[in-house]
């Protein structure tokens, strides 16, 4: 008896059903229950993304967004937006780089090709500091007002992990220099009920409305 190709792929489709899921997670103040928006969390687990061309911005003496997701081999631009010149800089080890004193447009994109949070400063503007989240994976996101996240798991045609290494990272992270790394046993149990994550963060920082000798030396370049 010969069985129609049409069964046999249908065979094969339900043999190897594709896993796809969401995991949703809170992130909580330590010691309480106050939720923390802005709070980078993803899994290294799953999927790869495709890089993407992103830009940060340099206007009001800023840089915009303060924090940025990247996937690995992303290129940035640093338009400068201000009438004033920056100097853009990180001696983060994931990327270092140096855009010196310039207005407008630097001539090249940088390229973030390893996964690392890169802290990015300004030589002239001491109070300018953001951060880029370099990234290999889709199933990345950052928590809303109410310190929640959902993130899609896609891990293909292949089993679910036994486990889920789960990364938070906050800029206000006693060490921001890094993610922290929270293990979720049971793929298919994480995506049933809501991650509760409780992290300590350092204080809000706060902004001096002064400029130091230094900046003041090079504000109308």
């Amino acid at each position: 008896m010969r069985i129609p190709t049409l069964f046999l792929l249908a065979g094969c489709l339900l043999s190897t059903p594709l896993i796809a899921e969401q995991l949703t997670v809170r992130v909580l103040l330590a010691g309480g229950d106050s939720p923390v928006p802005g709070a980078v969390v993803y899994l290294n687990n799953g999927s790869h993304a495709t890089p993407i061309q992103a830009e940060v911005v340099q206007k009001d003496r800023m840089f915009h967004p303060h924090v940025l997701i990247l996937p690995a081999g992303s290129s940035v631009d640093f338009p400068n937006r201000d009438n004033t010149q920056h100097h853009v800089y990180s001696f983060s080890p994931a990327k270092p780089f140096n855009l010196e004193l310039y207005a407008g447009k630097p001539e090249a994109a940088v390229v973030f090709d390893q996964p690392g949070i890169v802290e990015l400063g300004c030589n002239i503007h001491d109070h300018m500091q953001a951060f880029i989240v370099v990234a290999d994976t889709r199933a990345i996101g950052q928590t809303n007002e109410l310190g929640e996240v959902t993130l899609a798991l896609d891990f293909g045609t292949a089993p679910a992990p036994d486990s889920l290494s789960l990364n938070i990272w906050h800029p206000r992270l006693p060490d921001n220099t890094r993610p922290l790394i929270r293990e979720i046993d049971g793929a298919h149990q994480a995506t049933t009920a809501t991650q509760i994550i409780r992290i300590e963060l350092d204080p809000e920082p706060r902004h001096e409305g002064h400029l130091d000798d230094l900046q003041n030396r090079f504000r109308e370049l």
